[in-house]
Formats: C-alpha cells, structure tokens, sequence
C-alpha cells in the first residue's frame, strides 16, 4: 500500500490542505522529545494504516507540533500523539494518547 499521509513542513503548508479539503482531515499531531518521539513512532504505522483504508473518506496528515504552532493552539492538542478530525476547519472528534487500531477505527466511524 502506498503511504497517504500528508506531512506539512510548516503551519501555511498545513492551512492550505485544510483549505483544499473537501473531505474531513484526520490531523495527527506529533512531536520530536524523547517521551513523545516513542509514542509516536509506535503509532506511525497504524495512521500510515488508516490512511489507505479510509482513503476518499478522509485525508490523514501528520503534523510535527512545533512546527504547527497555531494550529496546536486553535485545536486545543496538550500532547502527542494526538488527533484531531477536522471537517471544514472545525473540530469534530478529538484523542490524545497512544491508541489501539480498533480505538482509532472507532473514533473515525463515529464521526464520519
């Protein structure tokens, strides 16, 4: 499967594929310090998962908190991993923490 994950380099980069979305946005938020970085990684394989298995149903992209600063801000993340579905620029369904596929498969049905 290929990788469907958009990752923004910077916070505009991140505003212009909300902007362009027409379906909801699932917006991973990620972070580099050493507690975050190993949470983190053991979920980058399930969102690189849920990228392909939801594709046309949802964009999935994986932001770097500190590079995302506003963003962080207006969507409330406290942590990373943390996730964020956005439809239309708002808020529809939001996680924080490590979760289990099956948890993450919930939540999206749930919202979308």
């Amino acid at each position: 499967m290929a990788n469907r994950v958009q990752r923004p380099h910077e916070e505009a980069e991140f505003e212009f594929i909300l902007a362009r979305a027409d379906v909801p946005v699932l917006a991973y938020f990620h972070g580099v310090w050493p507690k975050a970085a190993a949470a983190c990684k053991e979920m980058d394989p399930l969102v690189r998962e849920v990228a392909d298995v939801y594709q046309g149903r949802l964009i999935v992209m994986r932001a770097d908190i500190a590079r995302c600063p506003g963003p962080v801000r207006r969507y409330g993340v406290t942590g990373a991993p943390s996730f964020v579905l956005i439809d239309r620029g708002e808020a529809i369904g939001a996680g924080s923490g490590p979760m289990s596929r099956t948890a993450l498969g919930d939540f999206l049905d749930a919202h979308l």
